[in-house]
């Protein structure tokens, strides 16, 4: 069997019924991990480095993604495609400690049997770049945040 992850519930049913079988798909639901809620979670001393945690109503999820990916013989990541969507598949396969050689991206910009059966044809990397990309936006959101928001309540 081969998994393939994607980001909402909707789009599982609708990309099952177009994969077939051999193929079991699954939502992650949006984002697995972020910055922590209560902290800064940025090493400012270590190259502004994030510290991720898994989020609360994504820890089920994960756990049954988990479950799926030890009985898949492969693993397709196709989360959105955008660099919010490269950030989550490289999440999930950080998270679950998923294995490059058994795993792989896929990407399409229309819900399609023809855009699915492209995209299976197509496989590649998670391009750090993207998640490098939403990384930062993410650690400059939350230092800003941090650093602005107790002025704005005073």
């Amino acid at each position: 069997m081969r998994l393939i992850i994607v980001e909402s519930p909707k789009k599982a049913r609708t990309l099952g019924s177009f994969a077939g079988t051999g193929y079991r798909v699954i939502a992650t639901m949006g984002h697995v991990r972020d910055l922590p809620g209560k902290r800064l979670g940025v090493d400012v001393g270590n190259g502004f480095a994030p510290e991720y945690e898994v989020l609360d109503r994504a820890k089920r999820t994960l756990a049954s993604i988990r479950g799926a990916a030890r009985g898949a013989e492969f693993i397709l990541l196709a989360t959105d495609p955008d660099r919010e969507g490269e950030a989550i598949a490289w999440h999930v396969a950080e998270a679950l400690g998923l294995s490059p050689g058994r795993t792989a991206r896929i990407v399409f910009h229309e819900i399609s049997e023809r855009a699915l059966r492209q995209a299976l044809a197509t496989p590649r990397a998670i391009d750090q770049s993207l998640v490098d990309a939403q990384q930062a936006r993410r650690v400059l959101d939350r230092l800003v945040g941090y650093g602005v928001s107790p002025l704005l309540w005073r």
